[in-house]
Parts: structure tokens; sequence; C-alpha cells
């Protein structure tokens, strides 16, 4: 359904966003609750895209500190 799709995307990329503004890394599921209560369904949308952005955010500082790694100065002990 292109309906819950778009229209958990559009909420995640805004949750996504208040997250890393606030500092609030449980916002998402406290908004996941409240969708719950109305629509399991897109309660299970919402919180498959925000685990889809959360694990891109964690792939991406993983692969920023080994280009980090890779790119220093090598020391001989």
């Amino acid at each position: 359904m292109a309906l819950i799709e778009e229209l958990v995307d559009t909420l995640s990329a805004d949750v996504y966003a208040a997250m890393q503004e606030t500092g609030d890394d449980r916002l998402h599921e406290r908004v996941a609750k409240a969708i719950g209560a109305l629509s399991p369904t897109m309660e299970e949308a919402f919180l498959t895209s925000m685990r889809l952005r959360l694990a891109e955010l964690r792939g991406r500082q993983f692969f920023m500190a080994e280009l980090a790694r890779l790119n220093a100065p090598q020391t001989n002990g």
C-alpha cells in the first residue's frame, strides 16, 4: 500500500531529524506507540522505516571511523 509507505517515510524522516536535533534517542518508540493505538499496521511500517534510518546511521558512522583509521598516518612503534 503506497499510502502507508509515503506517510511513514515522511513521518520517520521528521522524527529522525527531531531525534538528531534533540538527542532523544527513544522518541521514535513513543511515536510508534501513539500510532499503534490506531493502526498496528502503520506502527510496524513506521518502526521498519525508523530501523532502516538508524541502521544507515550506524553503518555510516562505522564507515567514517574506518575511513579515518585507514587514512591515519601509520606510526612505527
